[in-house]
């Protein structure tokens, strides 16, 4: 193999490294959860092409509050599923929905649109 194949072989193996190490091995901290005067653990949550955040902190025991405001038109992003805390929520186009649960146990638990493209999780400690 000649010098220029070995350096660009490399390279190449370099950029994948850094590819697999930024899209699957990088963990996100999340946003922590403020806690309201009423005792929730209140997040705004925006959709528009994903969840922003897409990781959340919480903690198990204290009541949730999730404002999800949807402000795009794709029609994957009009459904909200939290399989785990049996929630589904419609979520229309420019209007802050709500999401109210009592985190019972601890654990790492995703959220997602009907269709499984946007992802996001919650994580409570």
């Amino acid at each position: 193999m000649s010098v220029d194949k070995l350096i660009v072989t490399l390279i190449g193996l370099a950029v994948i490294g850094f590819i697999v190490w930024f899209f699957w091995l990088v963990k996100k901290p999340g946003a922590r959860a403020a806690v309201t005067s009423g005792g929730y653990q209140e997040a705004m949550v925006l959709v528009k092409g994903g969840y922003t955040p897409d990781v959340i902190v919480v903690e198990h025991g204290k009541p949730v509050r999730l404002n999800f405001v949807r402000t795009e038109s794709a029609a994957c992003s009009e459904k909200l599923l939290i399989p785990d805390f049996r929630k589904s929520v419609t979520l229309p186009e420019g209007e802050t929905v709500s999401v109210e649960f009592l985190p019972d146990r601890a654990g790492e638990f995703e959220f997602q649109c009907e269709m499984g493209m946007l992802r996001g999780k919650l994580i409570v400690e």
